[in-house]
This record gives structure tokens, sequence and C-alpha cells, in this order.
């Protein structure tokens, strides 16, 4: 299937924000809210974006109760996950039936969302991989990943130049973009949600993982021969973990697994759990270029 990309929001539009898997913060959401509100957008937050279930933000009906009403509702241009956690899993089977090519619309978050990105990679709907309403409630959306964000929903072009690193690997290719949270992502590898699949340019990252487990995922991309399909890498930021008594970090690791492929290779981007955080466009095009002095990413 060719891939849609969701039409540009305009002034007037419908955002509803929701939460999928954890429970959330309600000052981000409200706040989120009022600062998106504040760009000319309607802001809808769903009947139990701002629940508790356990460490869910709903039971399972309630949860996917409001995905689905999203998604169907024809006034609705996007959807702005309010946080990550755990819990988006639960709902693939149920959305996976829903006829989401007949009224694409974009979905917006990270981490625990990379399933949901998962999803739309797989009916080939393109989505956006980015900061969430803690974010944007924390900078009142003045920040540039916000605005980047909000550019790319206006449908404009988006490009990052990013600091070069010792481990980058040069060289320029364009394709498909897939990627996200590695644990995420490797719990669906094997299903019909396999977004390693699907993609001709991957970005990783991960929190709280140490060295020796993300390197098992990297190996089981290896075995699988993910570094045999994909025409570049973006290797994003890994955060809050410990180097391991050998004393290899974590970019170190993942430089020694791809070191017998040719494709080209950008280190530390900033995507994943940072404060800076860029949005990429999962399932859309892009140009990765890394040369000697740095990486630029034209979305």
């Amino acid at each position: 299937m060719s891939v849609i990309i969701p039409a540009p929001l305009k002034s007037g539009d419908k955002i509803v924000i929701l939460s999928p898997s954890g429970a959330t913060n309600h000052e981000n959401v409200l706040k989120a809210a009022n600062v998106l509100e504040g760009y000319g957008y309607r802001v809808n937050v769903s009947p139990h974006a701002l629940g508790r279930n356990g460490t869910y933000s709903g039971s399972y009906s309630e949860r996917i109760n409001d995905l689905t009403d999203a998604l169907a509702d024809t006034d609705v241009k996007a959807i702005l996950c309010s946080r990550g956690g755990y819990g988006a899993v639960h709902l693939l089977e149920t959305l996976d039936s829903l006829p989401l090519r007949d009224n694409p619309k974009w979905i917006i978050g990270f981490s625990d969302i990379s399933c949901l990105h998962a999803l739309m990679a797989r009916h080939s709907i393109a989505s956006i991989h980015a900061s969430m309403t803690k974010h944007i409630a924390a900078s009142d959306g003045e920040d540039e990943d916000t605005q980047a964000l909000l550019g790319m929903l206006r449908g404009e072009r988006q490009q990052y130049h990013i600091t070069g690193h010792a481990f980058n690997r040069c060289g320029c290719v364009s394709g498909r973009l897939v990627g996200g949270n590695m644990a995420v992502l490797s719990g669906l590898m094997g299903t019909k949600y396999d977004i390693y699949s699907r993609g001709d340019i991957l970005f990783i990252e991960d929190v709280s993982e140490p060295v020796y487990k993300v390197e098992r995922m990297m190996y089981q991309m290896e075995l699988a021969g993910v570094f045999n399909r994909i025409k570049g890498l973006i290797v994003g930021r890994f955060t809050n973990y410990c180097a391991e008594a050998d004393a290899e970090s974590m970019e170190q690791m993942i430089h020694r697994i791809v070191s017998p492929y040719k494709f080209p290779v950008a280190f530390e981007v900033p995507v994943g759990h940072v404060d800076h955080n860029l949005p990429l466009m999962e399932s859309g095009q892009v140009t990765l270029e890394i040369t000697p002095i740095g990486v630029t990413i034209t979305q």
C-alpha cells in the first residue's frame, strides 16, 4: 500500500488528547491543551485521559473506547497521547480491525506509543514520533521541538542539523523512516506489527535499559536480518543506564555490532527520553545525510 500522509492541520481543527497507556499528570494535560488552543486548535481531552486504573489510565474498555471514538470522529485531525508508560499493546488487535485508512489522522507520541506507530506503519499511514504533554506544558510550546511538531502538523518541511559524532559513518540515503523505543519494538518482532520489516531507514532509542539488554535486542535484530535490509540507522539517546563491568558504553556496543555493515549511521541524535526530542515522521520519506562535519535529517 502507498503511504497516506494525514491532511495538514489548519486553525480551528480538532485535536484530541488521550492516554492509551499509563496514568498521567493532570496538570500537564490541561496546560498542554491550553497551549494548543493558543495556537488556534480546538482541543478535546478524552473522558478517561485523566483516569487511573492501577498503573494504567483506565481499564482496557475505557482506553480502547477513547481511542476508537477519536479515530472514528471525522472532525478529529490529530491525536496527541498524553504520555507513554505501558499498555498500548493491549489495544493493537482491536485497532487493527478498524478501517484506519478511510479517515487517517495524525497520532503523536513516543516511548510506549511506539506500539501505535507500529500499527499505523502496518496500515501505511504516517504518524509522528514526538514529545507529549509534559514537554509541551513545560515549555509553553515555545521550544524548538514543539515548534517543529506544530510545523510538521501544518505540512511544513522539516530539516535538522546535528553535531557529528566520532562513531558516525558517512553517507547519504533516502527512504521510508521507521523506529522508536527498542524494548517496545523488540516485543513486536515476528508479529504482524513488526516495524523493522517496513522501513528503509531505522531510528532507535531507549531508557533505563542496561547495555547487555540493548545488546540482546541488537543481536535479535541482526539474527533477523534487519541490518541486511536497512539503508541507514539513526541512533537516538539511551538514557538512565549504567555501563557494564567491562565499561563498554551503549554507543560503543552499538558501534561494534553495526561495524560489519556499510549503511550510514548517525549517533547521539536527540531523539528519545530527553528534553530535546526531535519530532520524526514515522513511515514518511526522509533523507539522512552524514558528513564528517555533522548530520542533516530532511523530512
